[in-house]
């Protein structure tokens, strides 16, 4: 950590720590919405409903690697900032060199288990006739790449929590890059489809993964990945797991949350899946913005919390202000060009009216999630595991049962209204936790949540 990264831990003014540490994470995650995107886009052209059938099918098993990455990088990221507010230095290295031997060890345990079970893996994944072909190849590359994908998730936390955020940026912006010239190729010129989408990203990764790891080897005051450094200590094992594992199983049932809403939608049809597909990557944008402001603030609270609660207080109130503000302004966007959006991807008139319909009523919850964002966010930069815990559980535990009523009295419509609902209760359980904890977090905090 250099002595600028230090002055935004420290004193700079609090709206411009805030920009220093959330504005390249914010254009980071939209680069990574944007490569999402383009991934439907590029296999939109090939005019195969199949194909980002596939796409929107294999979403919960990236969704899964995605988990084992946080998992290490959240929660070795958090304990990092904590120790840096602290000064033990020493202890850094220790935990930077524990994520990263511990990601690619994950990530091949989930490469030796996956591929004997790909068969079963596709059809669990709710894959029909028509796309268990393209569902199997995007799979298997998957699984292939996993210590790569892991190794980036974790790696990109990594180099966050000690507030090289620009270097965060570049390192997710690499990745995009490589991936959105991967695609075009595999797509118009050697013509592999969903297989060469699949690759793509694996190897976009790979790169990132790299940039990430000279960095920390290379050009890094306090991470290292020197294997000298490698300690997987009582200490260690048990602050990156109290605030990793909530992260893990909240990515877990966002999965579980994904497959069960998928095999619900095929109840109404690939379309019905596809418009969900292509719906729910526009709505990542905004949600990725808000997601990129919430994760890029929560190195600076995790330090404040440590070094000065009261700067922290202040962190949270000016990052709750720009949610708002942001919010208001993707919604009134996306509700007047929302067919024009849709219309992108496919000229199918169901799809455009399908995927309108889903992203206008999926965009009445984005305030909302993006303060439970925040919620969950505070809880891991202040160790508060429990509430973390709780965090990552009550989405998916909500959604399960409302979208069996909501689908038996009210269909289609139900289905796509049981995920407005479920942030609700989010929200209000967050809220309600942090009001719980105010005076342990900080006396001041209670002004944040009456």
């Amino acid at each position: 950590m250099d002595a600028e990264n230090l002055h935004y831990f420290e004193k700079a003014p609090v709206a411009k720590a805030v920009a220093h540490f959330a504005v390249p994470m914010m254009l980071g995650t939209s680069m990574s919405v944007i490569y999402s995107i383009l991934n439907a886009y590029f296999l939109g052209t090939l005019h195969n409903t199949a194909m980002l059938t596939a796409l929107a099918l294999t979403l919960p098993l990236f969704a899964i690697i995605m988990a084992l990455g946080n998992l290490l990088g959240i929660g070795g990221g958090t304990f990092i900032s904590r120790l840096l507010g602290e000064k033990k230095y020493d202890d850094v290295k220790h935990v930077s060199s524990f994520a990263f031997y511990s990601s690619l060890v994950l990530g091949m345990i989930v490469m030796a288990v996956g591929l004997p079970l790909i068969d079963l893996i596709v059809h669990g994944l709710g894959a029909t006739p028509d796309s268990f072909g393209f569902t199997k190849d995007y799979v298997t590359m998957m699984l292939v790449g996993s210590p790569f994908v892991i190794l980036f998730f974790t790696l990109e936390n990594i180099v966050r929590s000690e507030g090289a955020a620009i270097t965060s940026m570049i390192g997710m912006m690499l990745s995009v890059l490589v991936n959105i010239i991967l695609d075009a190729l595999v797509i118009f010129v050697f013509h592999w489809g969903v297989i060469g989408v699949a690759s793509a990203t694996v190897i976009s990764n790979l790169v990132a993964s790299a940039f990430y790891a000279f960095h920390m080897g290379a050009k890094s005051q306090f991470l290292t990945i020197s294997v000298k450094w490698f300690k997987a200590t009582k200490e260690v094992l048990s602050n990156v797991f109290k605030i990793g594992t909530p992260v893990f199983i909240m990515s877990i049932f966002l999965g579980a949350m994904s497959l069960i809403f998928n095999h619900f939608l095929v109840e109404y049809g690939d379309s019905a899946v596809a418009a969900y597909g292509i719906s729910s990557r526009l709505m990542q944008f905004p949600e990725f913005i808000l997601m990129g402001l919430c994760e890029g603030v929560v190195p600076l609270i995790a330090f404040s919390f440590t070094a000065n609660k009261l700067r922290m207080k202040h962190t949270i109130g000016f990052t709750i202000k720009t949610i708002a503000a942001l919010a208001v302004v993707f919604g009134v966007i996306v509700y007047l060009i929302s067919d024009h959006l849709i219309g992108l991807f496919t000229n199918d008139p169901q799809l455009i009216e399908m995927g309108s319909y889903i992203l206008h009523v999926t965009f009445l919850s984005l305030f909302i999630s993006g303060m439970t964002t925040l919620f969950t966010g505070i809880f891991q930069a202040t160790a508060q595991g429990t509430a973390a815990l709780i965090m990552s559980v009550i989405q998916g535990a909500t959604l399960i049962p409302v979208l069996f009523i909501a689908n038996q009295t009210n269909g289609f419509h139900g289905v796509v209204w049981s995920l407005v609902i479920a942030d609700a209760v989010a929200f209000l359980v967050g809220a309600a936790m942090l009001y719980v904890l105010r005076n342990k977090l900080q006396p001041d905090i209670e002004s944040l949540v009456q």
